[in-house]
């Protein structure tokens, strides 16, 4: 009996060993992941929800790896496979900045990624272009980190912990009082100021925190993208008669603008145009902006414009009638423009 007891004490710790956790990852997830590196390194996907990776999963210019199609890890399905030659490793992150950039810093973290692509549907701020139009900007800033201020305080008072470098009023302020219905009115909301990101570089000093708001993109990667500005985009959605005014067109802007926000506010939109110059206004791409940019991994992002983020129709937001038409071109222009990524490497940013 004593023997009989002592085997299996020995079966059940050879099974906890060799289902033991490294951290919160098996040995055998592990185990997975090193093998699917010998397949990098890789072009990173990264995509905010199912409607935006769908389209890929179902194009015949993504090839799934037959080996190894996709793994599991941390609540995050990682496919991988090939677009125009290019191996790749596709995640979806789910909606908000933190959703995408927790999973762009564990697709870094695991995979030999020599760079990131990211696309998807986004809020139009600039009334020259229209619904599914397909973006490309040039810098990416996260709109939603601010110091809201006190009421009766105003621009010339100090911010809380500004004096400590914590806070600053460069970037400027949205004073509410200024958007009052029946004319101009103290409001009890009084103002917020937007704030640079905290990051911290991996070729910099370990808890010496630098500053960021204008994250650029890759160099190489929007010169590139210049070459999907003639790319001809469906103006009807797919077996539908609901068609756009003209031919939706592949454009490089100057900047694109994130917040935990879903914008249906004209007012807000006006503001952001004027006062940021932001383009397309979304939830997630600043998130892997900052992420890559501080991991020193070039990036760029793909948005197709959705809907008027509120300066549409008064009868509700277009995103539901052009979700799939907006998805489909930022999906379309992905697909174009991976493979101009042949022979581009971790450096070339």
């Amino acid at each position: 009996m004593m023997m009989r007891r002592l085997l299996l004490a020995g079966a059940v710790a050879a099974v906890m060993m060799a289902t033991a956790a490294e951290g919160f990852i098996s040995k055998k997830t592990w185990s997975a992941i090193r093998q699917a590196n010998r397949g990098g390194p890789f072009v990173g996907l990264v995509v905010p929800n199912a409607y935006e990776m769908d389209p890929v999963l179902n194009s015949p210019s993504f090839s799934p790896s037959l080996t190894l199609p996709y793994l599991d890890v941390q609540g995050r399905r990682f496919r991988f496979g090939a677009i125009g030659g290019q191996n790749v490793v596709m995640v979806m992150t789910g909606l908000s900045m933190l959703n995408a950039g927790l999973t762009t810093q564990l697709l870094l973290s695991l995979f030999k990624v020599k760079g990131i692509v990211h696309w998807g549907i986004a809020g139009n701020a600039d009334e020259g272009l229209q619904i599914g139009d397909v973006t490309i900007p040039e810098h990416w800033a996260h709109l939603s980190l601010w110091n809201w201020q006190r009421y009766g305080d105003g621009p010339e008072n100090e911010l809380p912990l500004e004096a400590a470098g914590d806070y600053t009023r460069d970037l400027g302020f949205l004073n509410f009082s200024d958007y009052t219905a029946t004319g101009r009115s103290p409001n009890e909301l009084n103002s917020i100021w937007y704030q640079p990101e905290e990051i911290f570089p991996v070729s910099g000093v370990p808890e010496q925190r630098q500053h960021a708001f204008w994250v650029p993109v890759s160099k190489h990667y929007f010169a590139l993208a210049e070459k999907l500005e003639e790319l001809e985009l469906p103006a009807c959605v797919n077996g539908t008669t609901t068609c756009l005014p003209r031919a939706p067109k592949v454009t490089r802007v100057s900047k694109g603008c994130s917040a935990n926000v879903f914008l249906d506010n004209a007012a807000y939109r006006q503001f952001l145009r004027r006062k940021f110059g932001c383009t397309p206004v979304e939830m997630e791409s600043a998130a892997v902006a900052l992420v890559a940019h501080q991991q020193g991994v070039p990036f760029l992002t793909i948005r197709s414009l959705s809907d008027l983020a509120g300066g549409g129709s008064d009868l509700g937001n277009e995103a539901a009638k052009f979700l799939a038409i907006a998805a489909r071109n930022a999906v379309d222009v992905m697909l174009q423009f991976v493979p101009l990524l042949a022979g581009v490497g971790a450096v070339d940013m």
